[in-house]
């Protein structure tokens, strides 16, 4: 298996699925805030690939030896001086991974927040919360540790990205939708989708870019067919989840519900690719369309409006995928030939970040609110922020002459 080309290959094919992300949630958005949606993800793409080539990258890995550092050094090769050709392809793998996780944070401040406000809490958030987090669970960190810190135990499950993209950038979308409140008007039903074609070929998008994200680290053809397979196994499973649920809660199964579905269970499965036989990604997925399609409700139980359903799809999903592992992880879950070692870690990792990012998102949303405002006003809401914030439209249809 030649690594270099898949590496490489894979890199672009998660780069894509941050426009396919811009795609999914433009067209969830309405019309008159199309724009404005899709640039949050844009942003992102060019702000996190500047920060992580000059600093970020140097901060995802720590010294052996050193579990217990904060992050590597942002001084360390700063912007990759003096780092190999071979090893630049890391980089630049690594890179859409934190480009992919800052943009999925947008979708809980659809429709209200200003763009420069967000420029600048990405900035920050990438750098105080994903560059440490990716060396805690990859780079050599504490969390990669766990099991043998804790005395022999297996070691934390998180092949792609449960706890260090899902988990940590549902917790601050959840901070966000909390410092920014509720959208004017706000309800169940508030928005429908103003374009589902849209949102369908945003999600086609993500599940092709998934493939490299998922299998893109894999080293052999057998690990990489299991993680492929399984790649196509859980989001099956979790469009007929998803489905059945809707259509026994709301009497229709629709197509913006099962392209959510499909995005479930590639959250689910995206801890735990490597780490299951096919049957159990099936159920897995089916878990996990099912529970989302009741998850995305919380919010209107809880009071709190995360417009895209960020917390309902990427944090309860990723918990889920992490925490299944403890049960069902070839080997070492309870339930296939291990004990409650491999639940147990995959339990702190997941409260961990879950805690820390949500803090941090709520310390730096509060001070960008309280400074220079977070939020656009109720007027520009209503209007549509598309044309005051960027001066742009996204359906800028000439007038018909009339005759």
């Amino acid at each position: 298996m030649n690594t270099t080309v898949w590496t490489l290959t894979s890199a672009a094919l998660v780069l894509l699925m941050t426009p396919g992300l811009a795609f999914f949630y433009g067209g969830l958005v309405k019309a008159k805030s199309v724009v404005s949606m899709m640039m949050l993800s844009f942003g992102a793409l060019g702000l996190v690939a500047v920060l992580w080539i000059l600093y970020g990258s140097s901060m995802s890995s720590i010294d052996s030896g050193n579990i217990w550092a904060f992050s590597g050094s942002p001084f360390a090769n700063f912007g990759q001086a003096g780092v190999a050709g071979e090893d630049l392809i890391g980089v630049a793998y690594g890179s859409t991974f934190a480009i992919i996780t800052t943009a999925l944070i947008s979708g809980a401040i659809a429709d209200r927040a200003k763009f420069g406000s967000w420029m600048i809490f990405a900035g920050i958030w990438a750098t105080l919360v994903y560059f440490p987090v990716a060396a805690w669970v990859w780079g050599g960190g504490w969390i990669a540790n766990l099991g043998e810190t804790l005395g022999g135990l297996p070691a934390v499950i998180d092949y792609a990205g449960g706890t260090a993209v899902h988990i940590n950038a549902g917790a601050a979308a959840l901070a966000l939708a909390l410092v920014l409140g509720k959208r004017v008007g706000f309800h169940k039903g508030i928005t429908q989708p103003h374009n589902v074609p849209l949102v369908l070929m945003g999600a086609a998008l993500l599940w092709f870019g998934w493939f490299g994200f998922n299998a893109g680290a894999a080293s052999e053809a057998g690990e990489a067919g299991l993680i492929f397979l399984n790649t196509i196994a859980a989001p099956a499973a979790a469009i007929l989840g998803w489905i059945v649920v809707e259509k026994l809660k709301d009497g229709k199964a629709t197509s913006v519900g099962a392209v959510s579905g499909a995005v479930a269970g590639l959250v689910a499965i995206t801890p735990a690719c490597a780490n299951l036989t096919p049957g159990w990604a099936l159920l897995l997925g089916a878990i996990a369309g099912a529970v989302c399609a009741v998850a995305i409700d919380i919010k209107f139980k809880l009071g709190f409006d995360d417009s895209l359903d960020v917390v309902g799809l990427h944090l309860v999903a990723g918990i889920l995928g992490t925490l299944y592992l403890g049960f069902f992880a070839t080997g070492t879950g309870l339930f296939v030939g291990g004990d409650a070692g491999q639940l147990a870690v995959q339990v702190i990792s997941v409260l961990a970040i879950v805690v820390y990012s949500f803090v941090v998102a709520l310390v730096i949303g509060t001070a960008i609110e309280k400074t220079i405002g977070f939020r656009v006003t109720a007027q520009d809401e209503v209007a549509g922020i598309d044309s005051i914030v960027h001066g742009e439209e996204g359906y800028a249809l000439e007038a018909q002459s009339v005759r």
